[in-house]
């Protein structure tokens, strides 16, 4: 009898998948990394045949190391890294281009294009979304405008355009044979395409962006049985779940009610909060998004606070500035260091995104002196983290009006305690790490179960929710206080360097 649900979990820098139990326990996981592509400065791509590949390695691996076939699975969810945008040959299987990853800015000239008549917001009222690089709508007119023969096939449906999400269950449901071609209302709610009231695709928004219905994905909920998988070694299991992987990070970590929010620190970090069966516009620079719709049920919203580089600039100070060979090694390097040495990173690699919205900034280092040393940048580093996700969390409580009581967290960052600390003491908030930190993949396995009855309803999931630690705040106001300000000092800083 099937005991587990499996899920694929696709994010920016690798691919895993991850099989659960009914308690939401690991029960196996393999995961495998894929190459980032800088063809030119701010341009990130990815091969969407290397990630189709290395997930069906990693969920043989998954299944092999725990002894398990695809009938031991109820279901498979998927969830993803959103905006990042491929058009494929729905004839050959084979991509027009490399997918253009969320963080790419190279549509910058199409921003500005649409931003000269009605500013950076003419959308938002309908889309919850400014006008900015991130989302994928510009990203698939770029490609119909800048890759041969990509329009002429698009228009005749020879050519279908999906998040990675799209990409991978049109491949696992029989790809050139018969392949289900869909996305859910998460990922179709960062198009900038559709109407966040229906749900749909918005004629208007196709109209002013010049994007042709034809290639788009139906529309479908984040839990619903969608298709039998037709590929080795999940043949024969039901694809059941699809979530963004923020969204997915949201109902992992049971943000079921209204007012309740969790952030992820990954590549990025990304905090949400549900505000309920109502769209909440911003008016503080958050964005207003699907967090997700089980079944026949009506959608559920949240705010967004996106932050474009966090673990990213891990990554950069590792790989870049050769400052240490493996990311843990930030932290201890970090502690051995009393403070920041009055030494402020704002890692605006490609623009800041909430609450600042600005595609011309870029990252700056601030208040450097001789006293600095390797020490002071890594734990500027961390603290950046903690400043944007600060930044963040006032957007949210001046526009959903409800005081943040707790952040739940979750993602590979939690594992820095010196992190999780700083975070609390600029907070001055309680900051709560779950038992389970993989609460993306666990979101999309549970999306996937409750869509064939695997958990009865969410008080199910919630019932799996469980404290490993929580960090009280620590420093004074004043010291706070001091260092927020000399933070917000620095992103002035890296306003408007693009011309």
């Amino acid at each position: 009898m099937s005991q587990y649900v499996g899920a694929i979990d696709q994010g920016t820098t690798s691919s895993r998948f991850i099989v659960f139990d009914k308690g939401g326990n690991i029960v196996s996981v393999a995961q495998k990394e894929h190459k980032q592509i800088y063809p030119k400065p701010g341009w990130v791509e990815h091969d969407p045949l290397e990630i189709m590949a290395n997930t069906n390695e990693v969920i043989g691996a998954a299944l092999a190391r725990a002894n398990l076939s695809a009938t031991d699975l109820v279901a498979v969810g998927i969830t993803n890294q959103r905006e990042t945008t491929l058009l494929w040959d729905k004839k050959t299987g084979q991509p027009l281009c490399n997918a253009l990853v969320w963080m790419d800015t190279r549509t910058d000239q199409l921003v500005q294009r649409f931003t000269k008549d009605g500013g950076q917001d003419r959308f938002r009222a309908k889309t919850g979304l400014p006008l900015a690089t991130y989302f994928s709508g510009l990203k698939l007119l770029w490609i119909l405008e800048n890759v041969e023969g990509a329009r002429a096939k698009a228009e005749s449906g020879d050519a279908l355009f999906g998040t990675i999400d799209s990409w991978m269950a049109w491949n696992l449901t029989g790809g050139t044979n018969g392949g289900i071609h869909l996305t859910d209302v998460t990922n179709a709610s960062r198009t900038m395409l559709i109407d966040l009231a229906t749900c749909d695709w918005d004629e208007e928004m196709l109209k002013h962006f010049n994007i042709p219905r034809a290639c788009l994905p139906k529309i479908v909920p984040s839990s619903a049985v969608y298709g039998e998988i037709h590929t080795a070694p999940l043949r024969g299991t039901r694809l059941a779940g699809i979530l963004g992987d923020q969204q997915a990070a949201l109902v992992g970590q049971t943000c079921f009610s209204p007012g309740e929010a969790k952030n992820t620190y990954g590549t990025g970090s990304f905090m949400l909060m549900n505000t309920g069966t109502e769209p909440v516009q911003s008016k503080a620079g958050l964005l207003t998004t699907l967090a997700y719709q089980f079944g026949d049920e009506k959608p559920r919203y949240a705010l967004e606070g996106a932050i474009a580089i966090t673990g990213a600039l891990v990554q950069w100070l590792r790989d870049n500035l050769k400052l240490f060979d493996v990311a843990p090694q930030i932290e201890p390097l970090a502690a051995s260091v009393q403070d920041n040495g009055d030494v402020y990173i704002v890692p605006a690699f490609s623009g800041l995104y909430a609450p600042y919205w600005k595609d011309d900034a870029r990252g700056v280092i601030a208040g450097l002196t001789r006293y600095a040393t390797r020490a002071h940048l890594a734990r500027a580093a961390l603290e950046s983290t903690a400043y944007q996700v600060r930044d963040v969390v006032e957007a949210m409580q001046a526009d959903s009006g409800i005081t943040l009581a707790a952040l739940k967290t979750d993602g590979g960052m939690v594992a820095n305690e010196l992190l999780m600390q700083f975070q609390s003491d600029i907070l001055d908030a309680p900051v709560v790490r779950p038992k389970m930190t993989e609460t993306t993949a666990l979101g999309a396995a549970y999306a996937a179960g409750l869509a064939v009855g695997y958990w009865a309803n969410v008080d199910d999931l919630r019932a799996n929710w469980g404290i490993d630690k929580t960090w009280e705040p620590k420093m004074t106001a004043d010291v706070r206080d001091h260092h927020y300000k000399s933070w917000k000092k620095a992103v002035q800083r890296s306003f408007a360097w693009v011309d």
